[in-house]
């Protein structure tokens, strides 16, 4: 029997992770245990965009905690977070009158935005088209991070200056509650003993309580990404999100008008059927990650949205990037899918077994920006602390 941890986390994503750094902070002996070698899920399937922005009230405040900490650990460790700020561009006067009123929004919440002129989103971000921005909305505090590198750095700080304790590659295959404690055993029969137990367990639904996903409201959403080539003497700062981000993103829904304008949108487009918002990050070799859409099945169907990249989405989505930014070049060199769990229902799937086991996903596509607020609170409730 390995050692007795107070911690055990099972998933090294950065849902995972966060509970694992805030155990640690609360000075609790803390082991995550990985299935692979290493993280491989939607933590690193993404855009690296830190937006409180989008979320709605309650989730803009475990946002905005999440920016606090990933600045304080990037002021203590590189974990490659770069404060640029993000932008919502209005493409009419139905998405300005909606970042206006998200504007006063904010005000009240004292987050701070700012409503840019058209000229200023011209001047701010190059490339962006004349005939496309009418106006913008601005989130000085936001930052961007690299996926595929962001998680990896974080947990290293945690092993060198936190005690974390992390292994890769155990396959968790029994986890049940006993008389003080949780005992889990490994596909290769390693023993592990915890006091308490946090699955985060992202989009494995096969392998621990395939019984209690596969009745649950929980749904797979896939989404597809795409990477150019990186672009000579072009500087794009931050995130820049589009139109179809503001008629998407549910810090909107709180706006008045947001059901009217939502009401008279045409049923049957491109858009609708991918659920496709264009987003656009560029990457520090300079390349820009450019996306995405997003296609739906439920928790014990995941198989059936296929392992293949629709080109049709793909092309579709650099024919919308087009008509909203000039880049120098639309060269592909990298295209991908990222896969993350979502509740049709709740805004997460929190379950406990018996008092020790604690199984938390289905975080969707708040996982990069609420994850490390919505950690730290949840470290608290379930360790009294």
């Amino acid at each position: 029997m390995k050692t007795h941890y107070d911690l055990i986390v099972i998933g090294g994503g950065v849902l995972g992770t966060f509970h694992a750094y805030h155990a640690l902070k609360k000075g609790l002996k803390v082991a995550i245990l990985e299935k692979d070698k290493m993280a491989k899920g939607a933590t690193i399937q993404n855009f690296g965009q830190v937006v409180p922005s989008g979320m709605d009230s309650k989730w803009q405040r475990y946002g905005r905690e999440s920016l606090a900490i990933y600045k304080k650990i990037q002021n203590q460790f590189d974990i490659s977070v770069r404060q640029n700020g993000s932008v919502y561009l209005a493409s009419n006067e139905e998405e300005l009158q909606l970042i206006e009123e998200l504007a006063q929004i904010n005000k009240s919440n004292n987050y701070e935005s700012h409503l840019l002129s058209k000229q200023q989103c011209l001047d701010k971000y190059p490339g962006v088209r004349g005939d496309y921005v009418q106006a913008g909305l601005f989130f000085p505090e936001e930052v961007t991070i690299e996926p595929k590198t962001m998680i990896y750095k974080l947990q290293e700080y945690m092993i060198q200056h936190m005690g974390l304790e992390f292994s890769t590659n155990v396959c968790v295959v029994e986890c049940e509650n006993v008389n003080d404690g949780v005992f889990i055993r490994s596909t290769s029969n390693e023993e592990f003993f915890a006091t308490k137990v946090i699955i985060c367990n992202g989009s494995e639904f096969k392998v621990l309580f395939p019984h209690l996903y596969n009745n649950s409201d929980l749904e797979i959403s896939k989404l597809q990404m795409m990477q150019t080539k990186p672009q000579k003497n072009y500087t794009l700062n931050g995130s820049v999100l589009s139109g179809l981000s503001i008629r998407r993103y549910e810090s909107f829904y709180e706006c008045p008008s947001f059901k009217t304008i939502k009401s008279k949108e045409e049923k049957n487009t491109l858009e609708k059927k991918w659920s496709v918002h264009i987003l656009f990050k560029q990457a520090t070799d300079g390349s820009i990650i450019l996306g995405d859409s997003h296609q739906y099945a439920d928790a014990q169907n995941t198989d059936d949205l296929g392992a293949n990249l629709d080109m049709d989405i793909d092309n579709f989505m650099i024919q919308e990037a087009k008509k909203i930014i000039n880049l120098p070049n639309y060269e592909i060199q990298n295209r991908w899918f990222g896969i993350y769990s979502q509740c049709k229902t709740k805004d997460i799937f929190e379950h406990t077994i018996g008092k020790n086991i604690h199984i938390i996903t289905g975080i969707g596509g708040k996982g990069m920006t609420g994850s490390a607020g919505f950690s730290k609170e949840n470290i608290s409730k379930i360790f009294n602390k």
